[in-house]
């Protein structure tokens, strides 16, 4: 990991990472804030935030409003890019596909398989990493985020739940298969093959593979644009199917943007804060 960036914050330090990644076949950068406490050596529990469509590792660093909070419960927050990056990565001419949104999966068609490696970067590369490198309790790492990331926290909680204790996000696709986005993405990335779009679905993995933690929260904006393309009734469902506790919450008014995801980040973060405390 080489340090590209830091700056102080709320006593911590807001730092900005540049990683030779094996799986993504080039460079990427990693937003990591360590808290005070980690700063003088303490042992942290810490939070993967996976971001949306046309983010990057600087969105949540700088709109989500995170860091004072962290600060307070000593809390490690680890923001990735959202996709590999680069003149000689595949690209596509809409904005919700390509650099930009890698959905968090592994892809498996061309052009996209030689770079879009992104569920075995945060997990079998990234994760081990930032567990070396920083001061981080034993099994206290959560997952949360946002839209795309928002599924990305849900399916790969839900696949390596011996890597992540705690799971939230904020309106999350979260029935991929169903939504246009999903379909783009899916078909793009993985093939016609609906059997193997269902192993990156959040929906489908509750129902196949069960409960697999104490509790999920879900912020949803019910002024929400792209509401139809979210569909968390679904996702409700397939958790009251297999007794999976489930705190969805719909708030009147709020949209799909960062001041939503700021007005609710604290809850967010206590919530993994308790959870990773057990």
């Amino acid at each position: 990991m080489e340090l590209i960036q830091t700056n102080r914050c709320f006593d911590g330090e807001q730092r900005i990472y540049q990683i030779a990644s094996h799986a993504l076949n080039g460079t990427t950068k990693v937003a990591v804030y360590l808290p005070p406490q980690a700063l003088q050596g303490h042992k942290c529990a810490a939070v993967f935030y996976l971001a949306g469509l046309t983010c990057t590792e600087e969105t949540f660093v700088i709109k989500a409003h995170a860091q004072r909070l962290a600060a307070q419960l000593g809390l490690i927050l680890i923001a990735p890019d959202t996709s590999p990056r680069g003149d000689n990565v595949a690209q596509a001419e809409s904005w919700d596909l390509g650099q930009g949104a890698g959905f968090y999966l592994n892809a498996t068609q061309q052009p996209w398989a030689e770079h879009y490696q992104m569920e075995s970067y945060i997990v079998d590369e990234l994760y081990p990493l930032i567990v070396q490198e920083f001061p981080i309790l034993q099994n206290a790492l959560g997952i949360f985020g946002h839209s795309m990331g928002g599924h990305g926290a849900l399916t790969l909680a839900w696949k390596y739940p011996e890597k992540f204790k705690s799971v939230s996000a904020f309106a999350p696709i979260c029935a991929p298969s169903d939504c246009p986005w999903g379909h783009k993405a899916f078909s793009n990335y993985l093939g016609s093959d609906q059997a193997e779009w269902a192993k990156h679905d959040a929906t489908q993995l509750v129902l196949t593979l069960g409960q697999k933690f104490a509790e999920v929260l879900i912020d949803q904006g019910l002024n929400d644009q792209f509401y139809s393309q979210l569909q968390p009734e679904k996702y409700q469902q397939a958790c009251n199917k297999v007794g999976q506790k489930l705190t969805l919450r719909l708030h009147a008014g709020y949209d799909h943007g960062y001041y939503f995801i700021q007005s609710f980040m604290d809850d967010h973060l206590q919530f993994h804060a308790l959870q990773l405390q057990k």
